[in-house]
């Protein structure tokens, strides 16, 4: 049973060997992991154009205060005789038939340049620039929410290859003393119960050792599809990032951070400001528009009628009068607008105080529990001494021995998740603060 084990364990080993050295290897920070992370999200592309839309939408609202010029023209053949019939006194000379018309060309040019419209242009353009600045704010809270998922990412493959680097430690260590067991079998001083006991915590700790590989392979995955490079490169991290936490300050610092600081709560702001121009634009409906305008006409009907230099200028005003009685729905909607946003405003300034307590609860335990696993580590590893002296010595059973080793694996492991895991939930709270930086 043992040879078996062995052999699949060597294949296993092998055939993760040969996979890994057709990989390409890319050793990253966390920082730039994040970089690369933001640089080939999907999101922020989507984000990127929305931005040129709302851009859009600015342009054409100033375009609105710009002068309308217009030029037209057509000609029209005529191919059967029209009937013309010219109202004009005998004295005049006109035949009775009226000439032959066979065609008519014509053109005209009309300037608008708007004086007044109650103020929905200027409306218009100040409630485009606020959308505008809302779509760069919401990317820059995606982008801080990708900064996270990265470090996440980061974080689970960390954790995952620390373990296989105390499994695989575990392991050696293991086998060795499988094979002193051995010797001592074949030479009496232990049952063969107590070596075959030794095998299976051995065997434990190779599938435990396969898991943990299995769970490396499969992080590496997501984080190469999170960073949008080929999912057959294998990423190398840096541990070094866990001890990147600083001393926590009070929960009011970090609300108050939030507050100033949270790119969401900014870009509903500006989309308030933007909802009470529309209203202003809506009320702007019920007034009248004022233009001045300007033209040139120019005709020609061959044998009948010639015009040229007509020029005109002048004011216009345009006036809706089914305003008196309908009811403006676009001032109703606009109203409702303005009062989801504020909801959305109040809603949202009470999940900010629940995450940023409910993660400033967690960084505080996440410390807390690294002291705890720092202690646990220390009494495995001192219980392991112990009871391996005890064992040498004829004092402990074999059970007992594999126990605290066991105990001392869990222990060991326990620190460096413990570690990771704090210096992940930091970085939650800088991201509820919306303070998590981006270098």
């Amino acid at each position: 049973m043992k040879r078996i084990n062995n052999s699949v364990l060597a294949l296993s080993l092998f055939m993760g060997v040969t996979a890994i050295s057709a990989q390409e290897k890319k050793q990253l920070t966390l920082d730039e992991a994040v970089q690369l992370g933001i640089q080939n999200s999907k999101n922020l592309k989507i984000d990127a154009a929305k931005i040129e839309e709302a851009t859009a939408d600015l342009l054409e609202a100033k375009n609105r205060q710009l002068p309308e010029l217009k030029v037209s023209g057509s000609y029209m053949y005529l191919p059967t005789k029209p009937t013309v019939d010219l109202k004009l006194s005998s004295a005049s000379g006109a035949g009775a038939g009226g000439p032959e018309v066979h065609q008519v060309a014509y053109g005209s040019v009309n300037l608008s340049v708007p004086v007044y419209s109650g103020g929905r242009i200027k409306y218009g353009i100040q409630s485009a620039k606020y959308l505008v600045e809302a779509s760069k704010l919401s990317t820059e809270n995606d982008k801080i929410a990708i900064a996270y998922n990265v470090a996440q990412a980061y974080n689970n493959l960390f954790k995952a290859n620390q373990s296989i680097k105390v499994l695989e430690e575990n392991l050696t260590a293991s086998q060795k003393r499988d094979e002193t067991f051995l010797k001592l079998e074949n030479n009496g001083v232990i049952a063969r119960n107590d070596r075959l006991k030794a095998n299976l915590q051995t065997s434990n700790i190779e599938l435990r050792l396969l898991e943990a590989k299995n769970n490396y392979n499969i992080a590496n995955i997501n984080m190469d599809l999170l960073l949008g490079i080929p999912e057959t490169t294998e990423i190398e991290v840096d541990q070094n990032y866990i001890d990147e936490g600083s001393e926590v300050k009070t929960v009011d610092y970090y609300v108050n951070e939030a507050k100033e600081n949270r790119k969401d709560l900014q870009a509903l702001a500006q989309q308030r400001k933007a909802a009470e121009l529309g209203t202003k634009s809506a009320k702007a409906e019920n007034l009248p528009s004022i233009a001045f305008t300007g033209g040139y006409v120019a005709a020609d009907i061959p044998k009948f009628l010639t015009i040229y230099n007509a020029v005109n200028v002048g004011i216009g005003i345009s006036y809706n009068l089914s305003n008196i009685w309908k009811e403006n729905s676009s001032l109703r909607q606009s109203q409702a607008r303005e009062k989801q946003l504020a909801a959305n405003d109040e809603l949202l300034n009470d999940n900010i105080k629940l995450d940023v307590n409910r993660e400033y609860q967690n960084t505080d335990y996440s410390k807390k529990r690294i002291t705890v696993y720092e202690k646990a580590a220390e009494q495995a590893n001192e219980n392991y001494r112990i009871t391996k002296n005890k064992y040498d010595n004829g004092l402990a059973t074999m059970t007992e021995l594999l126990d605290a080793d066991a105990a001392q694996i869990s222990a060991n492991v326990g620190v460096i998740n413990a570690k990771a895991d704090a210096a992940l939930a930091y970085r939650k709270l800088l991201q509820t603060t919306g303070t998590l930086t981006i270098k």
